[in-house]
């Protein structure tokens, strides 16, 4: 298995639908986005991170999920949306 730093395969993808848990996703970026809802412990938000996924760039997404990881927060949703807010608020200065 890749390191978790590094994006998922297609096949590493692949190797974890379940076609019966999955059946209303047919694009990449929705799986992340309901992966990401999952692990922050946050589902009934779950379009807004699929929304999140399609329109901003991998990298800065993936820059608040380590940051929210690492942390130990009580709403894991709030503080990713934050993270995310400054991400994006440093890299439109750039």
């Amino acid at each position: 298995m890749s390191d978790s730093k590094q994006p998922q395969s297609l096949g590493d993808i692949f190797k974890k639908f379940n076609p019966l848990n999955d059946k209303y996703v047919s694009r990449e970026f929705q799986k992340y986005g309901y992966d990401l809802a999952m692990e922050l412990g946050d589902p009934e938000h779950k379009s807004l991170y699929i929304k999140l996924s399609k329109d901003i760039p991998r990298p800065i997404l993936e820059k608040a999920r380590y940051f929210v990881k690492d942390a130990n927060a009580r709403s894991k949703g709030r503080l990713f949306m934050w993270k995310l807010k400054e991400l994006r608020k440093a890299d439109s200065k750039k």
